[in-house]
Order: C-alpha cells, then sequence, then structure tokens
C-alpha cells in the first residue's frame, strides 16, 4: 500500500481533537440554610446550584446579607445546609463523621481570612506548622513541608518573626503559607485584603494570581470588584440566591 493509501484509509481519532472536561472539584444542589432568630426564620441561602472546577479561580460576590459568608461556610465545611446537597470530591459531605469533616477542614480546604488569625506568641514556623502537627504528620516531614510553604509565599527569612514583628502583607502571607501547608484542593479566601492598604493588597492578589497559575483552586470571598477582577468567573448572590455567574477570563484591573 502506497502512503497516500495509508493516509486515506487510516481512521481518524476524533475524539483525541477534543479538549478534555474540567474535573469538577465541587458540586452544590439546591442548598438551602436558614437560621432561626428567635421568632423569625432567616433564609440565608435559597435554592443554591453550582459546579466549581479544579484549578478554577472563582470570586463569590455580594453586599452584606447576600449570603456570601454563609456560601463560605457550607464550602469549607463549617456548617451544614439545612437542605440540599454538597459533594466534594465526589464524596458527600453530609454523609461524613465529625472526624472526616475535621480532616476536611485541615488538609483539604486552607482558610485564609481578612484577621489573619495567627497565634500572637508563635512565631512563622510554628504558625504555619500547626495544621501538620494536628494532622499527625512526623517532625521531619512537618519540617520540610513547613519550610516549603514558608518559602513560596517570600518569607524564608522571618521564619523566627512573631506576628507583632510583621507588616500587615507578611503577616498575610504566612496565613497564606499556613493555608498551602497541607497542599489542600482549594484555598478559600474570606476579604484577603480587607485590612490592608491598596498596595499591599495588590502584592496579595499578585500571590493569588501567582498560585492558580501553578494549579490552585481558588475560592475568593469579597465584595470589591476590583479584587474580584482577578478571578476567571464571579458568582454575584443577592438575598440567598445566585444572581449572577459569569466568566471574567481574569480581567486585571
Amino acid at each position: 500500500m502506497d502512503v497516500m493509501s495509508k493516509m486515506v484509509s487510516a481512521p481518524k481519532n476524533l475524539a483525541s481533537s477534543k479538549p478534555a472536561a474540567p474535573e469538577v472539584l465541587l458540586s452544590l444542589r439546591d442548598v438551602v440554610k436558614t437560621y432561626d432568630m428567635g421568632a423569625e426564620k432567616v433564609h440565608a441561602l435559597r435554592s443554591v446550584s453550582l459546579d466549581i472546577a479544579r484549578n478554577e479561580f472563582v470570586a463569590i460576590m455580594g453586599q452584606s446579607g447576600s449570603g456570601k459568608s454563609t456560601l463560605m461556610n457550607v464550602i469549607g465545611c463549617l456548617d451544614v445546609p439545612t437542605s440540599g446537597t454538597y459533594s466534594l470530591e465526589g464524596r458527600m459531605v453530609a454523609d461524613m463523621s465529625e472526624s472526616q469533616l475535621a480532616e476536611i477542614r485541615n488538609g483539604k480546604i486552607g482558610f485564609v481570612f481578612q484577621t489573619f488569625n495567627l497565634i500572637p506568641r508563635s512565631n512563622v514556623f510554628n504558625n504555619v506548622e500547626l495544621p501538620l502537627i494536628y494532622g499527625g504528620v512526623p517532625r521531619r516531614e512537618r519540617r520540610k513541608l513547613t519550610e516549603r510553604a514558608i518559602e513560596r509565599v517570600g518569607l524564608a527569612d522571618r521564619m523566627k518573626h512573631n506576628p507583632n514583628e510583621l507588616s500587615g502583607g507578611q503577616r498575610q502571607r504566612v496565613a497564606i503559607a499556613r493555608a498551602l501547608v497541607f497542599n489542600p484542593s482549594i484555598i478559600l479566601a474570606d476579604e484577603p485584603t480587607g485590612n490592608l492598604d491598596s498596595a499591599t493588597g495588590d502584592e496579595i492578589m499578585e500571590m493569588f494570581d501567582e498560585l492558580h497559575a501553578a494549579g490552585q483552586t481558588i475560592i475568593l470571598v469579597t465584595h470589591e470588584d476590583y479584587i474580584a477582577a482577578h478571578a476567571a468567573r464571579a458568582i454575584r448572590l443577592k438575598d440567598g440566591r445566585i444572581e449572577s455567574d459569569e466568566r471574567t477570563n481574569g480581567a486585571r484591573p
């Protein structure tokens, strides 16, 4: 058979030309969350459904009372839905025991808070090491993982400093290192620039950009458009419902 005949007769593998579908990391379906406030019921979330893929950078937005903090707590396994379902990496969260949920919160989800939440009398190394201690990681492995996380946020020369010896931006970098130390599936950041000036806030957001580029899934809770502009997707909540869910292409302000 000549070359032309081989080319004509060879089967075409059309499937290989199609891009692989993104892997769904977490999925919420018809999630409702209500709180009893005396005689009144507060409807924090009203039938929220969404999927977030691995390596997405998502901003959850909304004004005070919109439900964004409640949604963050549900995603972070800090609270449970009143009804509806939540699956994380294919596992139904409602079926997990308290110890399994604690493992998820410690190892699978890295939290970054507006107020840093560092232990004042512990140095940078000890603050970052803490999730590994809770996770029962052996001392030698803890040291290696802790040092690696601190180096990733550019604070290798500050390991022995206490939080009161650091600037606000450096403290938030410590909090990010602590969130990264277990190589979590998700970084969940709640208003991470809220206590920082604009220039330092920009530096922190650039760090999130770099982490996302390296493959990290990031879910960012914010009410600031210019902060959300770093994400590739913005989910806006209003009165406990998803008002919009739009791709932003990660446009920078």
